[in-house]
This record gives structure tokens, sequence and C-alpha cells, in this order.
């Protein structure tokens, strides 16, 4: 089979593998779409702790594909199912998983980040990801590409679960890329009563406007304030989703909201400049809630499914463009590219 195998950083090789060979307790997807996100970016720049200096290693976390080959032990699971993969799978037995927060398990493992994942012809699936229920059913009628983003759908979902977004909110979302995009069309779908979105690259702010926002502010040329007020009738955004990694915008965030307002410090900071000026007076007099999520668990994973499989959002939108495997360095490319929003690999 081909396989996109990274050897270094910026060293992504495509080569011929066997096809994985699978246990009694295991199961064997073709895989049929996996999409490109900004955690595989930094796999590609040698930037992320998971990959240390001399990891030779697939791959791919966003992925759907066809079960081809089951284990004898395998029990649930048919050859011709269709599924998506919720890519983290945690101990299965320390405080975090039973709570069903696997996403935070310590000693969490994951397709394309611990182990090989999905830039690949053919993967396996070990048995903790087929035991914790990581293998999610998908609709025949569901493009396989839009159904590769579930998992980053589900990450936008948990994030506003706190944000307890609603019809008489004003929703700030500060990021226009792919999950910029998801926060506008999820808090759409929560009936948000006006959208905003901010964003320093003007390009961006079209897409965003054309899945849900009513508002697009170009930073660079706009006072995000006096918009935020002008949006709000002079209160503030009731609920900001700072979603890119910018420290302005997680301090701006405390000014910007109004009193009682929910802040989700969605977007993490580069690991070598982490830190803020947080004016905690902001928060302790405006009674703000200020909340941070990290990834997805399978839980999110299978209510995000439900909400796609169920015809109530449209991923598909937010494909820019699809690639062949053999055409992975391109697809990674057009990945970088600011103006696209997500880049999925059809092996």
């Amino acid at each position: 089979m081909l396989a996109a195998v990274y050897y270094g950083p910026h060293d992504l090789r495509l080569e011929e593998r066997q096809v994985p060979t699978i246990g009694p307790d295991e199961a064997l997807l073709r895989v049929m779409s996996a999409g490109i996100c900004g955690t595989d970016l930094r796999i590609l720049h040698g930037a992320h702790r998971k990959y240390p200096e001399g990891t030779v290693r697939v791959p791919g976390h966003e992925v759907v594909g066809e079960i081809v080959e089951v284990g004898a032990q395998v029990a649930g699971l048919d050859v011709g199912e269709r599924v998506m993969v919720a890519p983290n799978y945690g101990c299965g037995h320390c405080l975090q998983c039973v709570t069903g927060n696997n996403n935070r398990c310590a000693n969490y493992g994951a397709i394309g980040i611990t182990i090989d994942g999905a830039f690949a012809e053919y993967m396996r699936i070990p048995a903790p990801l087929i035991l914790q229920g990581d293998l999610i059913p998908i609709g025949p009628d569901v493009d396989a590409a839009a159904a590769a983003l579930i998992e980053p759908f589900a990450c936008v979902l948990r994030g506003q679960d706190p944000l307890r977004v609603g019809p008489d909110d004003v929703v700030l979302v500060t990021g226009a890329g792919p999950i910029g995009v998801m926060h506008v069309m999820l808090a759409r779908l929560q009936g948000a009563r006006r959208i905003i979105v901010s964003e320093m690259s003007a390009s961006r702010l079209p897409q965003a406007l054309a899945l849900g926002a009513d508002r697009g502010v170009d930073v660079t040329r706009e006072n995000l304030q006096d918009v935020i007020l002008a949006e709000s009738g002079g209160r503030g955004a009731d609920v900001i989703i700072t979603a890119a990694p910018a420290h302005q915008a997680q301090e701006e965030a405390l000014r910007l909201a109004a009193i009682g307002g929910r802040i989700n410090f969605f977007g993490g900071l580069p690991k070598d400049r982490p830190t803020i000026t947080f004016d905690s007076n902001l928060v302790h007099y405006k009674e703000l809630v200020v909340t941070g999520t990290t990834a997805c668990s399978t839980s999110d994973c299978w209510r995000a499914a439900e909400i796609v499989n169920g015809g109530r959002l449209d991923l598909g939108q937010l494909v820019s463009g699809r690639y062949a495997l053999d055409d992975v360095h391109a697809a990674f490319a057009a990945a970088e590219n600011r103006d696209a929003l997500k880049i999925v690999v059809e092996p």
C-alpha cells in the first residue's frame, strides 16, 4: 500500500508498505478520506511533542473509511461498514477515562499521533479503539470528506458546551480559519442572535460570512471594540471564542465581554510563549466565566456524528480541496495556505 510517512521535520515521504496485519481483536480500515489539520502541520514542522527526534510514523487523525477485515474476537463490527474513527483512546481505567473524558487521560494514545494514522491506503485499528467505542457509523448519504471533519467539529462542540450559546447571545469568534468557521456554524445552529467574526486576513472573512456569520471585522482596518459595542447595543459580547492562537485575542476577550460573559480560550498559545497579561479585575467585577477545552472525547465524537448524520449541519461546505495520496505534498502546501479552509486526502 502507499503511505505518507514522517521521518523528521519537513521530511514526509511517500513509500510503499505492506498492508497492516491485524490481530484477533483488531480491525483493518480502508481509508476513504483524511483531513489535514493544524496538528498535522505542526507535526510536519517538527513541533509536536509526540513526534520526538527519530520518530518514523504515518500521521493523520481525521479519518473516515470502510472496514475491510475484522479479527475473530471482534464483535459488533462488520466488513463493509463505513465509520469515522474518534482518534483518542485512553488507558480506560483512570478517573478521566471512566468519567468520559478520555481526551484528558494522562496516558492517552491517538491514531496519527502516537501510532500510525490515516495518510495511507489502509490503517490498523487497535483493540482499545474498538473496545472504547471509537468507531462511529457514518450514514450512506454523508460525503466521506465531510465526515472526516467530524473529529475537529467534535472539538468545537466540546468547546461550546460550557458557553451555553442561546438565542439572546451576541457571539464573537476571533479567527476565521476552519475551526473559527465551525464555531460560527455551531453557534448559528444553536440559535445565537448575532455572530461576529474578527480576522487579520480579510480574504478569510467572506467564507465565514457565507457560512453563518452576521458581521466580519478586519481588525487591521476596523476597531473591534467599537464594532462589538455597536452590534450588542453597548453591552459587549455575551460569548467569546478565541479560535486563533493569538495572545492579543485572549487578552482583549476580557475587555470585549459583556457583564456575565462567557469566554473560551480555544486556540492554544505557542509552547515557547504561553502567557498573557490577564486582568483578573475584569473577571471579578464583570463576573466572567473563562474556560478552556482541549481536543475531544469519544462521547463528543458520537454527538458530533449524530448532528452530521442527521443532516443538521453540512461540513462539506468547509472542504476547500481534495487530493490523492500520491499528491500529499501539494495537499499539505494547500493546507498551509491561509485562504483554504479544510484540505482532505483521499487515498
